[in-house]
């Protein structure tokens, strides 16, 4: 039996995986733990205790070679090859993540996109063209997706959800303040950009005097 990879390791991984990434882009092919630990906000030693659950990565005085462990904690992610995404959304946030190239480079490929405004509908985002709901549930089948993100408005979201899970999707990211409830088979991550503000202000508010213990 393989071994079971902790929560927080699986949780560490990405933050790893987009530094990485980005230090290869810059023409870098090494780094040290205490780099990578400095550069994801993880100690050093945690970083070396994570890359342990996969075998060997690096060697002492000379530290990980890049490339490799991309690969590496891309297997891990199953990454390591294209995952189709479908899109419910064709606003300003829906245009914006449609867009993100971080997405395709990870191999996260937004391949389809709909919209129950009839003035969207037949547009485009960049080269793929936005679709009317009630066509949801035959592409979604076509493209065999089983990743849905939701970005409508938020008295939608919980509808949406239902739809995409309906519609044989997995894995859904919601990025609505809404908390949408999904069968037990399907895994959400909320990212709403509130929380996640309101979760740096509580340490921005430290550094600066104003919160209170």
């Amino acid at each position: 039996m393989a071994e079971r990879i902790p929560e927080g390791v699986i949780e560490h991984l990405p933050a790893y995986l987009n530094i990485l990434v980005q230090l290869r882009h810059d023409g870098e092919t090494t780094i040290s733990s205490a780099r990578l630990g400095e550069l994801t906000s993880v100690n050093p030693a945690q970083v070396r205790r994570d890359l342990t659950h996969f075998g060997s990565f690096g060697k002492r005085g000379v530290g990980y070679d890049i490339v490799t462990l991309i690969e590496r904690i891309q297997h891990i992610l199953g990454v390591d090859h294209s995952h189709r995404l479908a899109l419910v959304g064709a606003g300003n946030l829906g245009s914006a993540i449609a867009g993100y190239d971080g997405l395709r480079q990870h191999g996260f490929l937004v391949t389809a996109i709909f919209d129950n405004d009839p003035r969207k509908v037949g547009t485009h985002i960049g080269t793929i063209p936005v679709q009317p709901m009630d066509d949801l549930d035959v592409v979604l089948k076509e493209q065999d997706i089983r990743i849905g993100v939701v970005a409508v408005p938020p008295e939608a979201a919980q509808e949406v959800t239902d739809r995409l899970s309906a519609a044989g999707v997995r894995i859904i990211l919601n990025y609505t303040p809404v908390i949408v409830r999904v069968p037990e088979h399907v895994t959400v991550h909320n990212t709403d950009p509130v929380q996640e503000l309101l979760y740096t202000l509580y340490y921005l508010s430290r550094r600066e005097g104003v919160a209170r213990v």
